[in-house]
Order: structure tokens, then C-alpha cells, then sequence
């Protein structure tokens, strides 16, 4: 799971990037035109698998992680016209990633300049959206214009059903995306969303916007807004970052006592990106490992089985199923068996976030 950290320079990219992950890449207090991207993963906290590694006592502790980049060299255009620019290699590094966060500066500060000389969320959210959906338009009518000289050919073509489908379905996208809306705004079934999955259209990707507050946490009236889909919150990100450098976890608490955070908004940004992607964890545990498996929120107990080994998935027979709040309540696997919190699934099983399980198979 990669996520892409996007925005105007000087919004705070590459300090939410510390923040996140507890790095140190250089921030600068300039725009800049320079193309960078900086990756690091970060292991997702978790209290479960804190208490159950301390059920267990496992020889290895395997968290789920994620995979931020922070994506550095977005132009700042012409600040008469407002626009900002995405060039061909930038298009590519944003494509790449499963989901962004469009990070939108709030706070003023006159030693950071602002590229468009002004801070203005609304209309900084709503150029990137246009920069974004006009890449996605370049696309789209290339594309159609191939599938209408391939569909002249006739129903004689193997791919004939598939390219009129994909056809009617640009068709329909078109004037949305010509008005510059965002492709993750338009209504879509599963299957079209499939069906348009390696087009890899940036306007389609899921987006966190991220309102970043100066270090006194005042949040201005963003009551007008513009509501396009995507959930936002806010973080104090230069705060978060200086707290996340910190080597000390005693200096980290009291560091955060003092300006009065109970909770680091870049674990609510964590908890949100497995949201936007539609994701969760199930675990494994024992004495040699206690691990979270990320998949789909879809996923079946098959699916569950194929993501530890593809062994498992061909031998599958059944999945032993606890609930961790359960196996947590009950103090042991044992414990939770003799009440009945221990159940049998076959393949076709619904996985829940959180649950722990062992594998029957046999090859």
C-alpha cells in the first residue's frame, strides 16, 4: 500500500512526510522546482498486537506497514493565471501510488512564502483538482480516439465487446472530466472502476486533504469549503514532526503535554489511509511470530489464506477464527476455545478486521 504526498510548494509536504515517518529529509523554505521524491515505510501502530505480543512473548513482532512518499516539484505556475504545472515525470511518480494526500497549507508565515503569493485553501485544493482531472482529459480523449477507429473494424475483432464497454464508458466520463471535476467523483460500478484500473488516472485515486495549521492549532472558518468527496482533517505538521524526531519517548510525552495533544493526528492519517483504501488487518499469532496480514475489507477467508502463502490458498480446508477482542478478553487461545469463541470457516467466509487466524490446509 503506497500512498503519494502531494501539494503546492511550501504547503508542508515533505514535514508531514517527517512527521509520518519519523524521518529527516531535508524541508525547504522556498519554492521549488526541483523533481524529488522521498519514500520511506512505516509500520502501522496497533494496541492489539502490543497486548498480544505480550500474551505470547513471540520471537518476531511483524506490524502491517504502509509506503508514503512525499513528492517533491510541483510548480507553482503563473501566479496571475493561479495554476500550478505536472509534467510528465511528476505525472508518472503521482501515478504510481495507490491514494494521495493533498496536503493544503493554512498557516501563514511571512518566511515561508506562499507560490501564489497568497494563502488560500479553497483555491489551492481546487487547482491541483484541475491540474489533476485536465491530465486525466488528455487521456481519455486519446484513448477514445483509438477505440473509435479500432470499433470501425467491426464485431470481427476478439475484443470488440470489451472496447465498446470501455468506449461508453469514456464517453460518459468525458464531459465530467471536460468541466474539471474529478474522476473519484463521478459514480462508477465496481466493474467500471476495474475496467479503468490501469488507466491509472490521477483524478480517480482516492485523496486524504490535509489542512496544515500553524503550531498554535487555531483552525480558520473553512465552513465554505469545497466538498469534493474527499475527507479531510488537520494536523499541526511542523509541531508533529519536532515530537516524532524526538529520540526520547519521555521528552515525546511531555513535548506533547506542553502544547496540550492527547492523540498525534498522523496516526489518525494512518487510521484514514487504511480507510481510503478500503483496507484492514487480520493477524497470526503464536510464540514465533504475532503478524498483521493487510487485505481488502472484501476479503474471504480463501483470500485471507492466498495472503499468508499461496499454499495455503490451493490447500485450503478450513480457517480456525477468533475475534482478538475475544482471545483478549478470554487471556488465551486455550481460554477462548472452552467458550466457544473459536469457530470453523469455510472459504467463502467474510473476514473482519481484527481477526485471528489459523489456516487448515493440506497439499
Amino acid at each position: 500500500m503506497r500512498i503519494g504526498i502531494i501539494g503546492l510548494p511550501n504547503s508542508g509536504k515533505t514535514t508531514l512526510f517527517n512527521a509520518l515517518t519519523g524521518g529527516q529529509a531535508p524541508t525547504a523554505a522556498y519554492a521549488s522546482s526541483a523533481f524529488q521524491v522521498n519514500t520511506a515505510v512505516v509500520p502501522v501502530p496497533d494496541a492489539r498486537i502490543d497486548e498480544m505480543v505480550a500474551m505470547y512473548n513471540p520471537k518476531k513482532i511483524t506490524h502491517a506497514r504502509i509506503e508514503y512518499a512525499d513528492i517533491a516539484g510541483l510548480g507553482g505556475g503563473d501566479k496571475k493565471e493561479r495554476n500550478v504545472t505536472i509534467g510528465g515525470e511528476l505525472m508518472n511518480a503521482i501515478s504510481n501510488n495507490d491514494a494521495l494526500i493533498h496536503v493544503v497549507r493554512v498557516f501563514g508565515d511571512s518566511n515561508i512564502p506562499h507560490p501564489l503569493e497568497s494563502v488560500n485553501s479553497q483555491r489551492d485544493i481546487t487547482i491541483l483538482d484541475e491540474e489533476l482531472t485536465f491530465s486525466d482529459l488528455s487521456k481519455i480523449e486519446n484513448r477514445l480516439a483509438k477505440l473509435e477507429i479500432t470499433l470501425k473494424k467491426g464485431k470481427t475483432i476478439p475484443t470488440y465487446q470489451d472496447d465498446q464497454h470501455e468506449f461508453e464508458l469514456l464517453t460518459r466520463l468525458h464531459p465530467h472530466v471536460e468541466q474539471g471535476h474529478p474522476m473519484r467523483d463521478f459514480d462508477m460500478t465496481e466493474d467500471e472502476v476495474r475496467r479503468l484500473r490501469g488507466f491509472q488516472f490521477l483524478s480517480a485515486k482516492p485523496m486524504l486533504i490535509v489542512l496544515n495549521l500553524g503550531d498554535d492549532g487555531v483552525e480558520p472558518d473553512l465552513s465554505n469549503l469545497i466538498d469534493n468527496r474527499c475527507p479531510r482533517l488537520s494536523v499541526r505538521a511542523r509541531l508533529e514532526m519536532d515530537i516524532a524526531q524526538l529520540d526520547n519517548d519521555d521528552d515525546r510525552t511531555m513535548f506533547m503535554e506542553e502544547y496540550n495533544v492527547t492523540e498525534l493526528s498522523t496516526s489518525r492519517i494512518i487510521r484514514q489511509s487504511y480507510d481510503l483504501l478500503q483496507r484492514m488487518v487480520f493477524f497470526t499469532v503464536g510464540e514465533d511470530e504475532v503478524r498483521a496480514w493487510e487485505v481488502a475489507r472484501t476479503a474471504t477467508a480463501l483470500e485471507c489464506a492466498g495472503a499468508i502463502h499461496s499454499d495455503l490458498a490451493r490447500g485450503f480446508i478450513r480457517a480456525e477464527v477468533v475475534a482478538c477482542s475475544d482471545l483478549l478478553a478470554a487471556g488465551s487461545y486455550s481460554a477462548a476455545r472452552s467458550v466457544g469463541k473459536v469457530r470453523l470457516e469455510g472459504k467463502t467466509y467474510q473476514a473482519q478486521d481484527g481477526d485471528i487466524m489459523q489456516i487448515r490446509f493440506n497439499i
